[in-house]
């Protein structure tokens, strides 16, 4: 028998303010150590590795705070509804 439900996902508590500011000091502290952010962040992402986060203003602390799962979905979220 196959089965072809669709399965539902669903995320912690984090708001995506809490998010977004946590992306935002993350985001300013690569680009003071001279960093990209862009790519470290996506690096981050995609490998889970906090070294690619500097430890500037706590940088590193602070996106491991963050799910994941919760990043990814703000993101795709903020992405489709055109901001």
């Amino acid at each position: 028998m196959s089965n072809d439900a669709t399965l539902t996902f669903s995320i912690g508590d984090q708001t995506e303010q809490e998010i977004r500011n946590i992306l935002t000091t993350v985001y300013d502290s690569l680009k003071e150590k001279g960093y990209n952010p862009i790519n470290q962040i996506v690096g981050y992402i995609l490998s889970e590795d906090p070294t690619y986060i500097t430890t500037h203003n706590n940088a590193r602390n602070l996106i491991r705070k963050i799910d994941r799962d919760m990043l990814l979905q703000s993101l795709v979220k903020f992405y489709l509804s055109g901001n």
